[in-house]
């Protein structure tokens, strides 16, 4: 099937009837701003502000049933903006209660402000306006409603995120600190946030401590906490290396508070890192197609929770361009007349998403036998860019999942490039 994205366009313009009452919602913390429209463009009613509550979600239910009462309409079609986190209560509130949601760019939004009164103005009740008029051209994306198993791993991958974040942060203060007061350490430990590493920084820190020490001693403190430990000779390495050290002498006690802190960190984020991983790989057993994606060689737990976390259920895609397009992986180009533009990605959807697609990728390219036998066709023979072939294959990889997830198969290598043993 070949996929055009104006036969997606005509759908969406299509969707709305004479029948329709087209809701624009302007989302805000504590008070939301509905206008509303027919299908032609004309304003029906007057502004609403309502709370960020039940009470004021039922009074934008009432204010509906009203106008639809009043214009002799059948149907309701409300767009917001995804802004932050605030549009998702009351979007989860109207599907609840029957009633279509959906989104749209709030990029578009801006560039579209000026299309009713030729003023670069701005204000809720006009933005609202803006954002029912946009959904009745048909420019606005439906927002399906995720289950309990795709929004768990949405929600448990941004905390792995945040939890990387904060791992990799204390990790990079801890090289801070050695190459700040015992750089020499490095010379015995290549990556300091080794077990071999971090055992002497938990022990005796500092090169002053160290100075003292027998190597004897310094061993029977390694054997307290690993079970495998560096032996004699590193233990004489280490004080030797203490003894000519040149990190500072100076405020020796709070750079050891200050490790102190840093390794507590470091522990609190690699525990949480394990217990978020474990939850993520319960919540992939209760998705019916996620072993048989995970049956592809190369393709990781992580990388397949981030996908399906930010993508929601993948048979419901229409193909895998629509994928590619919800995570801003589609081109564009700009070009007039004789000149034409450089074609680049839009960037204009999850960047999440755009993120663990492409590790994924790269993650295939690396350890799969048919990606990997495809991308050296792609550089040796098509004479492609590297990454360009790498952007081919993301495209060629949401296919293959959509397919996947939609007709319930198993990963096929056959299937995937009838040419691979060619290109090989």
């Amino acid at each position: 099937m070949k996929f055009k994205m104006q036969d997606k366009q005509n759908q969406l313009i299509e969707r709305i009837s004479d029948k329709h009452l087209v809701v624009g919602v302007d989302i805000a913390q504590q008070f939301h701003v509905a206008r509303a429209v027919n299908f032609r463009g004309i304003v029906v009613g007057d502004p609403l502000t309502f709370e960020n509550n039940e009470d004021g979600f039922t009074i934008l239910l009432h204010w509906i049933n009203k106008l639809k009462r009043t214009n002799n309409l059948v149907t309701t079609i409300v767009g917001m903006e995804p802004t932050g986190h605030y549009w998702i209560n009351l979007s989860k509130w109207l599907f609840e209660q029957n009633i279509d949601v959906v989104t749209v760019n709030p990029y578009h939004v801006k560039r579209n402000k000026e299309n009713r009164d030729n003023t670069q103005s701005k204000s809720d009740k006009k933005d609202a306006l803006v954002i029912a008029d946009m959904v009745k051209n048909g420019y606005y994306s439906i927002v399906h409603p995720t289950s309990e198993s795709f929004e768990e791993l949405r929600v448990l991958m941004s905390n792995r995120d945040v939890i990387v974040k904060r791992l990799v942060s204390s990790i990079n203060q801890l090289n801070r600190w050695v190459d700040v007061v015992f750089p020499e350490l490095r010379q015995v430990f290549k990556d300091v946030k080794g077990k071999g590493a971090i055992a002497p920084l938990r022990l005796f820190p500092t090169p002053m401590e160290l100075r003292s020490m027998q190597p004897q001693n310094v061993v029977i403190g390694w054997k307290s906490l690993m079970k495998r430990q560096p032996g004699l000779k590193k233990a004489q390495l280490l004080i030797h290396l203490a003894n000519r050290s040149i990190g500072t002498k100076q405020a020796l006690d709070a750079y050891k508070f200050h490790l102190q802190q840093l390794l507590e960190e470091y522990d609190l984020a690699t525990t949480q890192l394990e217990r978020v991983e474990q939850q993520v790989t319960e919540a992939l057993k209760q998705i019916p197609y996620a072993q048989q994606l995970l049956t592809i060689k190369g393709i990781s737990e992580i990388s397949l929770a981030g996908i399906l976390g930010e993508a929601g259920d993948l048979s419901g895609f229409a193909h895998g361009n629509s994928l590619l397009r919800h995570a801003g992986l589609h081109l564009a180009e700009a070009s007039s007349g004789k000149w034409k533009g450089q074609i680049v990605i839009s960037k204009r959807g999850r960047s999440r998403l755009r993120r663990f697609l492409y590790l994924a990728t790269m993650s295939l390219v690396m350890n799969n036998p048919e990606f990997k036998a495809i991308h050296a066709h792609n550089v040796k023979v098509k004479k492609m860019k590297k990454m360009k072939s790498i952007m081919k294959l993301v495209g060629k990889l949401a296919r293959i999942f959509v397919g996947i997830a939609k007709r319930n198969e198993s990963y096929c290598p056959e299937k995937v490039q009838p040419l691979t043993t060619l290109a090989a």
